[in-house]
């Protein structure tokens, strides 16, 4: 089917007009009379009926006029994202964890914006734990994601991008809360809430303790940071956990691990060997120049 017939209807079933059609094409009326024949000898319907000395859509025109206007918005909308993504410009997909949404992101974000202030940059932002952004990844659902490191992921680049440390957090009113640092060991004896199998932290937490010979009392098992953080402070256990803002403004107090010491790497992750958009490339670059670990 011809995408020039399709355009040349639409505008004949608004006009109702061949000669009127064919000005506004800039075609000759033969030639818009043999485009509308084609497309009805294709469709095996008539498309127009005379009404006077005009035409006027017949019942399965308007029905076609419909769908076609619908169509002609979708691929035009496509195209247009194509060639503004071509010029550096189009939608980001952007996917990252939850932790990294209070501060780190929208730093970033804010900057690379504030850098290409004159360009039309439309961000989709989507959050996750990070087996479910890498997942994500290779569908190709997102562009970019920050995340945890994995291992065995072959088709994955990661780039270290930040440090955060790890601590213990306890409620205000556990033994502990009364100091500021405490060794792994001291807390083996205390109910601890755990990462779920899909974290990322969840190999490096059971690490820490392997180095300690030792395993936590596993009360719950948690998927997100701020829900740890939330139970711990409504006294369900203590946890290790990132050493994130929101700690500050909750009812627990954060405890600096003194042995074995540990910081969290945070990465960008992206396919590798993947055609990637001008304006994505330029995100990705300018995330590692700005990064504090090269």
């Amino acid at each position: 089917m011809n995408l020039y017939h399709l355009r040349y209807f639409v505008t004949l079933a608004h006009l109702e007009h061949y000669t009127k059609a064919s000005k506004e094409l800039m075609i000759t009326q033969p030639s818009l009379s043999h485009a509308i024949s084609s497309l009805e000898e294709e469709l095996g319907v008539p498309l127009f009926e005379k009404d006077g000395r005009n035409i006027v859509l017949t019942k399965s025109g308007r029905m076609f006029l419909e769908d076609v206007e619908k169509s002609l918005v979708i691929l035009d909308e496509g195209i247009k994202n194509l060639k503004m993504t071509s010029t550096g410009e189009g939608r980001i997909d952007l996917a990252f964890l939850r932790t990294l949404g209070t501060d780190y992101i929208p730093r970033v974000i804010h900057d690379f914006m504030e850098l290409h202030g004159g360009k039309d940059i439309e961000f989709h932002f989507h959050t996750g734990l990070s087996a479910d952004l890498i997942r994500g990844l290779k569908d190709k659902k997102y562009d970019i994601a920050f995340c945890s490191k994995l291992d065995s992921e072959p088709e994955i680049e990661f780039i270290p991008m930040a440090r955060q440390d790890l601590v213990m957090i306890v409620p205000l009113d556990h033994p502990l809360a009364a100091r500021d640092s405490v060794d792994l060991i001291d807390t083996i004896p205390y109910p601890q809430i755990v990462f779920s199998q899909k974290s990322g932290l969840r190999p490096v937490i059971e690490g820490l303790f392997r180095q300690i010979g030792a395993r936590p009392l596993v009360a719950y098992e948690v998927e997100e940071d701020e829900v740890v953080a939330g139970l711990v402070a409504n006294g369900f256990g203590i946890a290790v956990c990132p050493n994130m803002p929101i700690l500050s403004s909750m009812a627990l107090k954060a405890l600096q691990l003194t042995s074995p010491k540990w910081e969290r790497n945070f990465y960008l992750a992206m396919l590798k060997d993947r055609y990637l958009p001008p304006i994505v490339h330029e995100l990705k670059e300018f995330v590692i120049d700005a990064s504090k670990i090269k």
